[in-house]
């Protein structure tokens, strides 16, 4: 038992932090302007695709060093990811700036069907997969059994918390950071004040798009396939992972994917694996009900 436990420990850490990379992504921009972005759990399918187009080209012209791999695909994914996000947000969200709450929602939605179907219709409908890139796995004894940690979950977890560190330290220490910062607390006095807020909320929407190309690598690595409509399901979880930390908070969006991985590994473990699902959208209902927040988060206060 002690063995199961741990090994869905493992399991549900290793999930929980591609769910904190790709819900930093929902609470930067809600953060930045109040709104949900629909369409980035999307941005993270797309990112899927990107990987594997990225992998096949290389294993084209005769890469096979897994540190290469990785490095080109990483640049590729990225690259073409935060296109992707700043496309987005000057087409669905930029125009509808000054425009009632529900415009903007409206048109996130829009680009995600657009998204999922230009993935299906230039795709296909059918799975896709990529094969395993890094073979290997440790083995450590656990009373009367055993947890296995395989060398690409390792380099998940590596992978996801460096990319949080380098995020956080990003809007901590920087001039970037500090825009981003100034323009969450007061949009208009940050315009004052000389801020060019319009090119900070695009940079917001980059660094989303950045977080859910890593989080597209990771996934496609550890589970080797994925399809158009990926992004649906795993966008919603990792909306429920920044609304359980905190919606607008950043340290809440990577505690939010961390609780929100391990607690859905272990019911899917211990409990019954066709639930999972349900169990953590049952969570999202229980998070919105008893603590809207979120843990991290505070409440909201009107300004009069």
């Amino acid at each position: 038992m002690d063995g199961i436990f741990l090994q869905q420990l493992v399991n549900g850490l290793t999930l929980g932090s591609v769910y904190g990379l790709i819900a930093i992504g929902y609470t930067m921009v809600y953060g930045i302007i109040g709104m949900i972005n629909f369409a980035h759990g999307e941005v993270y399918m797309i990112s899927a695709y990107l990987a594997a187009i990225s992998l096949a080209l290389l294993a084209y012209f005769g890469v096979e060093s897994f540190p290469l791999l990785m490095l080109g695909t990483l640049l590729f994914t990225i690259v073409v990811t935060g296109v992707y996000g700043f496309t987005i947000e000057r087409i669905a969200y930029k125009p509808l700036r000054n425009s009632t709450r529900l415009a903007p929602l409206i048109s996130a939605i829009g680009i995600s069907l657009i998204l999922q179907n230009y993935a299906q219709i230039s795709q296909g409908a059918r799975q896709q997969g990529v094969p395993t890139l890094l073979e290997g796995a440790m083995r450590v004894e656990v009373g009367s059994g055993f947890v296995q940690l395989t060398y690409t979950k390792i380099f998940i977890l590596v992978a996801a918390f460096v990319g949080m560190g380098l995020l956080t330290y990003v809007i901590k220490y920087t001039k970037l950071g500090r825009m981003c910062r100034a323009t969450q607390q007061d949009r208009k006095m940050a315009s004052i004040l000389g801020i060019n807020t319009d090119r900070v909320i695009s940079y917001v929407f980059v660094i989303g798009a950045v977080m859910a190309a890593l989080a597209g690598v990771l996934i496609t690595m550890n589970y080797g396939t994925f399809d158009f409509y990926a992004g649906f399901i795993i966008g919603i979880k990792a909306f429920t992972a920044a609304v359980l930390g905190g919606i607008g908070s950043l340290p809440g969006a990577m505690l939010g994917g961390i609780i929100l991985g391990i607690s859905e590994s272990l019911f899917s473990g211990l409990i019954n694996s066709d639930y999972k699902d349900v169990f953590s959208f049952s969570l999202l209902v229980m998070i919105l009900i008893f603590r809207p927040q979120g843990l991290l988060g505070r409440p909201l206060v009107a300004k009069v």
